[in-house]
């Protein structure tokens, strides 16, 4: 087995969190050369297989998450499984893997895959009078993360497509996947010579949709969804207002104002809020006011790119809080949780212990070892810490450290056919200087091979 990449840093926890998120991803969760779900969810599904190869398997496991990332498809589609709402999120993971990579075999495959993907979408799900897309939220598959309607009390079951309003309302962060698959066919299509005019039109008519019938300007925040009727739910969703930054949605102003009006509970935003009238502090809804890792990891990513580096740290903070144990904001010290980094895959929004949520009635499991609350904090530190961007030519860095840090080092870091040693020295956000090997250099080629040292220095 390869060296791993080792973390220096003044944060003893980052440190240990960071250790214990490469084994999750690494050891625990991949099995036969493929990523699953986590602890308990065997086999990976495609809005888990993507965000785990986006967020980090890509860069640290490339065979595995290229293997994953086709493990769900099929008949040159993505798997047409009863998930569809957010099955071309896979775009945007493949687009993403191929800038790490550079695997133009795998390019060559993966975009007619997510391009006729997209163009079921289109037929079966796209409403042309809104020109937003249908279906539940990314992240909510469970009825725990709707209001009543869609929710309907007389229905038993937890699944959201059981109940029939939830097909046909149009949501903030499915919405954004698409403006943000749009973009990446667009790329994809660029790189192998094709037109991506239509793409880039397509992405481009979809934001503008959002910003037309999902921002409510009064509060400086989009709504969740948009019921069939035309009516815009108020509620908070964080993924969705995190992904409406990365993948465009939201031009400059709105982003200010999403960072600075989106809600934090005690250990972190939560996936919706505020409670629906059902759920409660004591009794959190497992999709609703209650605290994904993943969610936060992903709100995190888009607050540093988004240059709001205070709710950036914000996160990472709540998150090490959660994975490692410490109290919450003025909660006693045995209200933490055990500190085993277990990197479970909910956690309770107060008391920041282990806590699956409710949903029709019974207190579901928090299950240990959830593959994308490993992913998404590797994230966080590649992405945002030492600001990795990968493009086609190599990588550029735009870094987010805490001001009274003096040097971090990623040791040992793969990134195609080299091996990097990645120092930053100093706090901030502003790369005062730039060296590869010593000599001033504002990227790192990606044709290079071997051993090299990068260093940047801030202010």
């Amino acid at each position: 087995m390869p060296p791993r990449t080792v973390l220096t840093c003044p944060q003893s926890e980052l440190v240990a969190v960071y250790q214990a998120a490469l084994r999750n991803l690494l050891d625990v969760n991949t099995n036969g050369g493929i990523i699953r779900a986590g602890g308990g969810y065997p086999t990976p599904w495609t809005r888990d297989a993507s965000i785990n190869s986006w967020y980090a398997a890509s860069l640290l496991s490339p065979d595995a998450a290229r293997d994953t990332l086709m493990a769900v498809t099929g008949g040159g589609l993505v798997q047409q499984d009863d998930q569809w709402w957010d099955q071309i999120i896979w775009a945007v993971a493949a687009w993403h893997h191929v800038l790490v990579t550079g695997d133009e075999e795998f390019l060559a495959r993966a975009y007619p895959i997510a391009a006729a993907t997209m163009e079921v979408l289109d037929k079966e799900r796209l409403d042309g009078g809104y020109g937003l897309y249908r279906g539940g939220a990314v992240m909510q598959d469970g009825i725990s993360g709707y209001p009543e309607p869609p929710n309907d009390p007389a229905v038993g079951s937890s699944f959201v497509l059981d109940y029939p309003e939830t097909h046909r309302i149009m949501c903030l962060s499915t919405n954004a996947v698409y403006a943000g698959a749009h973009r990446a066919l667009a790329r994809m299509a660029a790189a192998l010579g094709a037109d991506a005019r239509p793409h880039q039109e397509r992405a481009d008519a979809t934001a503008a949709a959002v910003n037309r019938w999902l921002w409510r300007e009064e509060a400086g925040l989009y709504g969740y969804f948009l019921h069939e009727d035309g009516r815009l739910d108020p509620h908070q969703e964080a993924l969705g207002l995190a992904m409406a930054i990365l993948f465009g949605v939201a031009d400059e102003r709105r982003a200010a104002l999403v960072a600075a009006n989106t809600h934090r509970e005690p250990r972190g935003v939560v996936n919706v809020w505020p409670h629906f009238d059902r759920y409660g502090p004591e009794r959190p809804g497992r999709h609703n006011a209650i605290c994904w890792p993943m969610v936060m990891g992903v709100w995190g990513d888009a607050m540093a790119r988004g240059g709001h580096q205070d709710r950036f740290l914000e996160t990472l903070t709540d998150l090490l809080g959660l994975f490692a144990g410490g109290p919450a904001d003025g909660a006693p010290a045995d209200a933490s949780p055990t500190g085993d980094t277990g990197l479970y895959e909910v956690y309770h929004a107060i008391t920041g212990v282990p806590d699956g949520g409710w949903q029709q009635g019974r207190l579901w499991p928090s299950e240990p070892d959830q593959t994308w609350s490993a992913t998404t904090l590797l994230g966080l530190v590649h992405h945002d810490l030492f600001g990795i961007r990968f493009e086609p030519e190599g990588l550029r860095f735009s870094p987010a450290v805490p001001a009274h840090w003096t040097e971090a080092t990623l040791s040992g870091l793969r990134y195609r056919g080299m091996t990097l040693d990645l120092t930053v020295v100093g706090g901030g956000t502003r790369v005062r200087d730039a060296r590869l090997d010593g000599r001033p250099a504002d990227l790192v080629p990606a044709g290079l091979t071997g051993h090299h040292d990068v260093r940047l220095t801030l202010t």
